[in-house]
């Protein structure tokens, strides 16, 4: 492979090997050397390989091409002829001449000097870009992440590879189809799917772009609201936002992120989740749970099973954000799932390693900060004079053991706009969502509420912080004063109308309801375990006799003097007559 192969029919014409090396000498500037090789298939001209670039001058290379031109010719393109098979062929034929390209077709390629663990050693494509797509001989696809002296190292994304297969470069990156018609479908990184059905795209974007530029965005004002009062009231989330989900494995993160999927239905949000080294049993089960609550016709999933190759999962996360921006160039708002990066994290260290890169904590690469700020950096609320969508993304990390401090969560934190921290204590004790109110945080804040919520939910996350203060101390059986113990009485009530069902999502009337009920004392009198139950009965009550009120508060996001005035009536009647009240559940 390092010394140049001339191949041609008759290897004893000394004339014309030594035009051919004449005139590659004057057209590389070097002196080439040809070692001959003969081959009865080629009638005429020859094919050259020279450093890993073949150059193929042959004619039945000449001759396909030739064949594909006429055969993907249209006679009206040739007016002046008459419209005949033989007229157009002559057309083309003088069409070609005219042009008398010089150049014979070139194509780069290299070998695989050996591979193991997916990842395959190349010697040659000294012109290959990282980044760039490689295919190999049995079919299988390769994505370039080494550069180096004498070749390149590439990452498999799938098929079978052996040693000393020919690999070709293709001149193109990473890429996903996008479309519409992806809305309800299940695809893999690289755009296939896998749902069973057939996907026909022809629109690709590169699974890498850069992010929007600070002058292209816009502040993030307009909430996205996830239906769970905990999240919505205390820690909002805003459209356009990057909203840390994090807390340890079985804690819940997983479902506050497709409750915020559901709860988009008839908003207009496109949704799009992606599952990083998940089961397929487990990835399933997500797109059946959206599938029967209707979600899928606004959604997309994106998957890279555990059984994927290490690449397929580093890539997985940046095709889900191409598929996301592709609609928020549209000017549509879009909620991208990332669950989760912290198997990201672990794909990507695992293809570093193999690449033999220097290793620093936590045996993570150098550029493990950049592989998420990259991705993360994408979100953004795009300003109106440019189509004015959104990416809100909602990435997910675990943790081991409650550490926050560990190297990758604290690299997410530092990126996003907030995070939602999810306890292991509070999620073993009932308390769902697990939300530690003390560690949880949203940067963008009350800017990303409707006014209704801000006049209600104002002095919710003091109350709440206080209350766990109160309860820690008290659990130790010290005495409390009156004014302790009435505050810890309300805490109690107000920890239970935070909990929620998983399947529970509520409107925005229905969360400001709660909201004002608790802050008037209506839930003081029940016993704690009742709590709960007397919530969806008011809701059920409010539903059916005051719905005038709670649909001028869903129309207008405000809470006027009059709706609260309403409300409060409200609030006297069911509680005079409690025991007659209907019992439902809220729309």
């Amino acid at each position: 492979m390092d010394k140049p192969l001339l191949i041609l029919a008759n290897g004893n014409d000394k004339d014309t090997i030594n035009s051919i090396s004449d005139g590659f000498s004057k057209k590389l500037g070097k002196q080439i050397d040809f070692e001959i090789t003969e081959d009865s298939k080629i009638t005429g001209g020859f094919i050259a390989i020279i450093d890993g670039k073949v150059y193929d001058a042959s004619f039945e290379s000449n001759l396909n091409a030739l064949a594909d031109e006429i055969s993907g010719s249209d006679p009206k393109s040739f007016p002046d002829t008459p419209n005949s098979t033989f007229a157009t062929v002559g057309a083309i034929l003088k069409n070609r001449a005219q042009k008398a390209k010089s150049d014979s077709a070139v194509y780069e390629y290299g070998e695989v000097e050996s591979f193991a663990d997916d990842i395959a050693q190349i010697k040659g494509l000294a012109n290959a870009s990282y980044g760039e797509l490689l295919e190999f001989d049995g079919g299988a696809v390769g994505l370039t992440l080494d550069l180096h002296i004498g070749g390149v190292s590439a990452a498999l994304l799938g098929g079978e590879v052996s040693t000393s297969s020919v690999v070709h470069s293709t001149g193109r990156v990473a890429s996903v189809c996008v479309g519409d018609e992806l809305l309800g479908r299940v695809i893999d990184p690289i755009g296939r799917p896998l749902d069973g059905k057939e996907l026909k795209l022809d629109n690709f974007m590169p699974v890498e772009s850069p992010a929007p530029t600070i002058m292209d965005r816009a502040p993030v004002a307009a909430p996205l609201e996830t239906g769970i009062l905990a999240i919505d009231s205390m820690i909002p989330i805003g459209r356009g936002q990057r909203e840390l989900i994090i807390g340890d494995r079985q804690t819940g993160k997983s479902s506050i992120a497709l409750s915020a999927i559901l709860n988009q239905k008839d908003t207009g949000v496109i949704c799009v989740y992606c599952a990083i080294g998940q089961k397929g049993s487990t990835v399933s089960s997500i797109v059946h749970k959206l599938e029967k609550a209707g979600a899928m016709g606004y959604s997309v999933v994106v998957a890279a099973m555990g059984s994927d190759t290490a690449a397929m999962q580093y890539i997985c996360p940046y095709a889900a954000c191409t598929v996301a921006e592709y609609f928020m160039k549209k000017g549509k708002d879009v909620l991208v799932i990332y669950d989760d990066l912290s198997k990201h994290a672990v794909a990507y260290r695992a293809m570093s390693l193999l690449l033999r890169r220097p290793s620093g904590r936590e045996a993570y690469p150098g550029d493990i900060f950049y592989l998420h700020s990259r991705l993360l950096e994408r979100a953004a609320h795009i300003k109106p004079e440019l189509g004015g969508g959104s990416i809100t993304a909602l990435p997910i990390v675990e943790t081991m053991a409650g550490d926050i401090s560990a190297y990758i969560p604290t690299n997410v934190i530092s990126i996003t706009d907030g995070q939602i921290y999810l306890e292991s204590e509070l999620f073993n004790a009932g308390i769902r969502p697990a939300i530690n109110v003390g560690l949880s945080v949203s940067r963008v804040g009350r800017a990303a509420q409707h006014k209704a919520m801000r006049d209600v939910s104002g002095s919710l996350r003091l109350e709440v912080a206080q209350y766990r203060e109160m309860a820690i101390f008290a659990q130790f059986g010290a005495d409390v004063d009156e004014a302790t113990a009435k505050q810890l009485h309300h805490g109690e009530r107000l920890m239970e109308l935070l909990k929620r069902p998983s399947d529970e999502l509520l409107s925005l009337p229905d969360q400001v309801a709660i909201l004002v009920a608790s802050s008037e004392g209506l839930f003081k009198d029940f016993a704690i375990e009742d709590v709960y139950n007397k919530k969806e009965e008011l809701l059920a009550y409010l539903h059916k006799n005051a719905e005038p009120t709670m649909k001028n508060i869903f129309a207008t996001k405000q809470l006027s003097d009059e709706d609260k005035a309403s409300l409060l009536e409200q609030f006297k009647n069911f509680s005079s007559g409690t025991e007659g009240a209907p019992s439902g559940e809220a729309e």
